[in-house]
């Protein structure tokens, strides 16, 4: 592999996280008197920063409301559903075995830095990643600002890094800077969408992407 950069989104990539934001979402927009959407829609918008994914979510304009729903999902989040997160299988000898090869590693997600922490901190994976851009830190996906920020302090090329990630907007804001891209068909979009940004490899499973990162 001749990347120096391996880039992973974390929901839906690494950490085994849909679930939770389904229910969390359905619970806040229950509290805030709004229409509940199906595990589809909320689907659909995991990988986007908090704020415009509600406001697309909901089709919401008010500001102020969206902020109520954010403010519900939040607690949801980190005070009602109190079930940690797992990662996918597979995910820590993945991260290990890629920092034993001398590979950077960086995470470019749609949580905040508080929520990627918290993440890091439970699961015990913070040590792995050099460099990390969160939603509060950059324009949401699929603006590929967060790469661009990660290029910038590694000051590193397109072409020697790599966006790995389970979501179209995963694969839009890697293709829009040139930059290949891997999609996982386990999270939350579905292959057909995926390969439509042309990925260079479609993972089934962190074995499986293991495997074409790290052949033996």
């Amino acid at each position: 592999m001749h990347y120096q950069l391996v880039v992973f989104d974390w929901d839906g990539t690494l950490m085994d996280s849909a679930g939770k934001i389904v229910n969390c979402m359905q619970m806040a927009a229950r509290d805030s008197g709004l229409a509940i959407p199906s595990k589809h829609q909320v689907e659909h918008i995991i990988g986007i920063s908090l704020v415009p994914a509600i406001a697309q979510l909901f089709a919401l304009s008010d500001n102020l409301v969206v902020e109520k729903v954010v403010e519900r999902y939040k607690y949801h989040f980190v005070t009602s559903d109190t079930v940690a997160c797992d990662l996918f299988t597979g995910s820590v000898q993945l991260l290990s075995a890629l920092c034993e090869h001398n590979y950077s590693l960086a995470v470019a997600t749609g949580k905040a830095r508080r929520g990627l922490n918290r993440a890091w901190a439970q699961t015990n994976t913070g040590q792995f990643f050099e460099y990390s851009r969160c939603a509060d830190e950059a324009e949401s996906k699929p603006s590929p600002d967060m790469l661009k920020q990660l290029l910038d302090v590694t000051g590193l090329k397109p072409s020697q890094a790599v966006m790995i990630g389970d979501t179209t907007y995963d694969m839009q804001m890697a293709a829009s800077l040139g930059m290949d891209r891997i999609a996982v068909n386990y999270g939350v979009h579905q292959e057909a969408d995926l390969r439509q940004h042309q990925p260079i490899f479609v993972a089934d499973s962190i074995s499986h992407l293991h495997q074409f990162l790290l052949p033996h």
